[in-house]
């Protein structure tokens, strides 16, 4: 490892106390009342458990596959946000925004993310942004939401995470999560 790493550690190791906080995530701002759950899981990775390294940025960067249960009847369209509350930042990192997916979906992955919309990421890119905690920081808690919503919600690519705070009020009928680590040495 060369100097460059060396010091990104040494900062990361320093600033470990500083976190955006997991009371800012998405899903607290817009579905605090919402007593329906969707079990959400994913066969590359167990809640709770590290994600697999293709699935980082020292890896490939390819989104996890997530599946989930049936959301309630009156669902007309989900959305797919991944969050890292760990960051230090003032807010959640949003590593992934996955909108107009229609109720009868059961799953995402790699494949399939051309037929839905996607937001904007905390990088300002309509993509996933992979983990990549800074060095030294600890480990990483990647939140990967589902919401099942009572509206269809087409957005728009630019939609990022206040949007989507502010079009998702009300409307959340159920949400589940799973969550990954990752941490960088």
């Amino acid at each position: 490892m060369g100097i460059g790493h060396e010091t990104a550690r040494v900062v990361g190791h320093a600033m470990r106390s500083v976190h955006a906080g997991a009371d800012k995530l998405l899903a607290r701002k817009v579905s605090a009342t919402t007593a329906a759950r969707l079990t959400v899981t994913s066969p590359d990775f167990a809640d709770g458990a590290p994600l697999p390294i293709s699935c980082t940025v020292d890896g490939a960067g390819t989104p996890p596959a997530l599946q989930w249960a049936a959301p309630p009847t009156a669902t007309q369209s989900l959305v797919v946000v991944c969050e890292d509350p760990d960051a230090p930042l003032p807010e959640p990192f949003v590593h992934w925004i996955v909108y107009g997916i229609p109720p009868a979906a059961r799953t995402i992955d790699a494949s399939v993310i051309a037929r839905y919309g996607q937001g904007q990421n905390s990088k300002l890119a309509n993509a996933f942004a992979p983990p990549s905690p800074p060095p030294g920081h600890g480990v990483h808690h990647y939140h990967f939401q589902v919401f099942a919503l009572d509206a269809p919600f087409d957005g728009e690519a630019s939609v990022g995470r206040r949007t989507l705070v502010n079009r998702l009020k009300g409307h959340v009928l159920a949400w589940g999560e799973i969550v990954g680590t990752y941490e960088r040495p």
